[in-house]
């Protein structure tokens, strides 16, 4: 049996829930663009870098083909800019159900704490939050070369952690992270739905339910 000694956490959806943010900035410039944008086609961005969120937008729009990767990195940048002004709102108040009392939990018992984020404002949504000292490690979004599913970052989270993969349980409420978990050898702790997250080993439907206690007997089952 393996034994338990980090936890891994996505940012968005499981620590806070930035995806309100993330809507009206993506849907801001999908309508400069000239491109209808609604919170059905924001589902399809969760868990996905910047640059693969632009390309779908603008493949909704039939643009894929009309901007150079300059002029797409100048897009990218000019959506960011936007939501970096949004999230200057997020306060304490904003930590999703339980989270703040697991993150306590964990630090208590000795276990090591990981963030495996996409977002490159990882850092400044934590200290919005009041949470950038309950991490032992977070990844660097820019120096991740591949996006979930693939591994990398909550392989680089392990490694940085000095822990072993199958030692850590990785929390994610997107179906791709919850693939990038399993990839990596880890636990897989999904938050959110049977249907799009059936690959995680232990699924919840909120925050709220979870606990160390409950984590720790499913990691040993």
């Amino acid at each position: 049996m393996s034994k338990l000694e980090a936890f891994i956490f996505d940012l968005d959806g499981v620590i806070t829930d930035t995806a309100e943010y993330h809507f009206l900035a993506w849907r801001a410039l999908a309508e400069e663009l000239g491109i209808p944008f609604t919170r059905e086609d924001n589902e399809r961005l969760k868990g996905v870098s910047r640059m693969a969120s632009l390309e779908i937008i603008l493949e909704l729009g039939g643009k894929l083909g009309a901007f150079t990767e300059e002029e797409k990195a100048h897009l990218a940048a000019k959506k960011n800019a936007h939501y970096a002004e949004l999230i200057k709102q997020i306060t304490p108040a904003d930590i999703l159900p339980g989270i703040r009392e697991l993150l306590a939990d964990i630090k208590e018992a000795g276990f090591k704490i990981g963030l495996a984020s996409a977002s490159k404002n990882a850092p400044a949504v934590l200290e919005g939050l009041g949470l950038l000292d309950e991490f032992d490690y977070m990844a660097d979004a820019n120096l991740i070369s591949h996006g979930k599913p693939d591994p990398e970052i909550f392989l680089n989270a392990a490694e940085n952690l000095q822990v072993k993969p199958e030692h850590c349980i990785g929390i994610e409420d997107a179906k791709a992270g919850v693939q990038a978990i399993k990839r990596a050898g880890m636990f897989a702790v999904g938050i959110g739905s049977v249907d799009q997250l059936g690959q995680a080993d232990v699924i919840y439907a909120s925050t709220k339910e979870l606990s160390l206690e409950e984590l720790k007997k499913k990691f040993g089952r």
